[in-house]
Formats: structure tokens, C-alpha cells, sequence
């Protein structure tokens, strides 16, 4: 199978380097910078990969991940569609571009409008995707091999991966500054900041698994380690005076409308 990916920035970059796991895979890369696309595909050590142009790209490849910003997808789409491999498969991850304004500016070809996150680079991502009525059985399966190196994925209702993104999408983010802000803590107690660091991140690391595993309410599972009167439920009663919960939800919240502002300011 020929892969092709176009505009490798953070999520494109990150996303290439877990399929390049396929060795089975040509695999075709362009990037605005060279310089940026000539480094990956150093790091990417695949025995079978190329840079190429985006016409060179789509004219010869099965199936090309579209990693261009929303402002430039739509335009480049119109350009290389009429010189792509009429069986192509488009993969889009520009985030606020519909599946509609997708298919129309193929010209009906196939496509598929993932929201990954940047955890696929290690294989611990989160896509979410949908796909329109000319990606046949055979095409979505080719779509699946390839991704399964990647993480998860989840096939949904368009209308929903706003709102999944805003999750999946921005949370790496905001975990992120949790295990900062829990390493800050251990340093202002009096652990060095590499082992607070170790700490907190094996810590996320085994809740969330905890909860993946016994299929059990995050509520119960928090319940089972707050003892009366301990000193868990001392810091959880510390998070809810300060916030956490609300800070959280707001931070999605706050995330997907910003998604809506930024749909309703291309549509302007």
C-alpha cells in the first residue's frame, strides 16, 4: 500500500511516525519546510520512505493523510484532486472542516475526517473519525490496518467530534499541566523535581488504567482511596474548595466553543 502525508507539523509528524510501524507501506511525505520533513524522515528509519511533492504524493498513493491548516486544506484539495489516483483515500485531520465541504471539494472521492491526538506517536492516542458514503468496505479496512499502530480509535456521528475533540483532542494539555502542577508540588515538600515527576506520571498512568481495566465509576474508585478522616480526602476536599471540578469542565467547554467560533469564522 502507498501512504502519502501532507504537511507534517506536531499531530502530522506525530501520527506519521506510528504508521511508519507498517513496514509493509510506501510511505511519501512533503512538508512546507524541507528541512522539517527531511528530519522526519531520518527519525522515521522506514525502508520504504520518500519525500516528494503534493502532486507527485497524491498522483501515486492510496490512501494521504492531509495534515494542512484549516485556512489552506480546502483550496490544496481543489488543486491536487484533479491530478489524484482516482481510488484514493483522503484522510483529513484540519480541524473545523466538515465531512461536507470535504467531499465536495473531491469531487466525491473518498473521505475520512480523523481527530487524533498526539499520543498516537507512541501508539496511546485517542482518533475519533467519520467517513463519508464513498469509503467502501475494502477502503475503511485499509484505513484500520494502518491505524493500528496509533491507539484507539472510534468511529462517531460527526456532529459529535467537536465535542470528542475538545476531550480527546485538548486534553493531553491539560493532563499535562496536571502532572506539571503535581511535580511542583512534590518539590515545594521537599522531593527532588525528577522523582516528584515519576511520581505523578506513573500515578495518571495507573488511575487511568484502573479505570480502563475494572470498568468501575471513577467516583467508586476515588471512594476506595479517601479513608475518613486520611489524608486523601484532606486534598480532594482542597481540590473541590479550589475548584478542580469546575476548572476542568469549564476547560472543555471552553475548548469546544472555541471550535465553533473558529467554524463560524471560515463560513464568514
Amino acid at each position: 500500500m502507498k501512504v502519502g502525508f501532507i504537511g507534517v507539523g506536531n499531530m502530522g509528524s506525530a501520527l506519521c511516525k506510528s504508521i511508519a510501524l507498517n513496514d509493509d507501506i510506501e510511505l511519501f511525505i512533503s512538508n512546507y519546510s524541507l528541512e522539517k520533513a527531511e528530519r522526519l524522515l531520518t527519525q522515521l528509519h522506514h525502508p520504504n520512505a520518500y519525500l516528494m511533492d503534493n502532486a507527485q504524493i497524491v498522483a501515486q498513493s492510496d490512501c494521504v493523510f492531509i495534515g494542512l491548516k484549516p485556512n489552506l486544506i480546502l483550496d490544496e484539495l481543489a488543486r491536487l484532486t484533479k491530478v489524484a489516483n482516482p481510488n484514493i483515500t483522503w484522510v483529513s485531520m484540519a480541524a473545523g472542516i466538515d465531512l461536507m465541504q470535504l467531499t465536495e471539494v473531491t469531487n466525491q472521492q473518498a473521505v475520512i475526517r480523523i481527530m487524533p491526538n498526539t499520543p498516537v506517536e507512541i501508539g496511546f492516542g485517542m482518533t475519533t473519525y467519520v467517513a463519508n458514503n464513498y469509503v467502501t468496505h475494502s477502503k475503511m479496512n485499509a484505513f484500520k490496518q494502518l491505524m493500528t499502530r496509533t491507539g484507539t480509535i472510534i468511529e462517531l456521528p460527526e456532529a459529535q467530534i467537536d465535542a470528542a475533540t475538545a476531550i480527546a483532542g485538548c486534553g493531553p494539555a491539560y493532563v499535562y499541566q496536571m502532572i506539571e502542577a503535581l511535580s511542583d508540588a512534590g518539590v515545594k515538600i521537599g522531593l527532588p523535581r525528577a522523582l516528584a515527576q515519576r511520581l505523578a506520571t506513573q500515578t495518571l498512568i495507573g488511575s487511568a488504567q484502573m479505570v480502563e481495566q475494572t470498568a468501575q465509576h471513577p467516583a467508586a474508585l476515588k471512594d476506595a482511596v479517601t479513608s475518613p478522616g486520611g489524608s486523601t480526602i484532606a486534598g480532594v476536599t482542597a481540590l473541590e474548595a479550589n475548584g478542580f471540578r469546575h476548572a476542568t469542565i469549564e476547560a472543555v467547554v471552553k475548548a469546544f466553543e472555541r471550535t465553533q467560533q473558529l467554524k463560524e469564522e471560515k463560513r464568514g
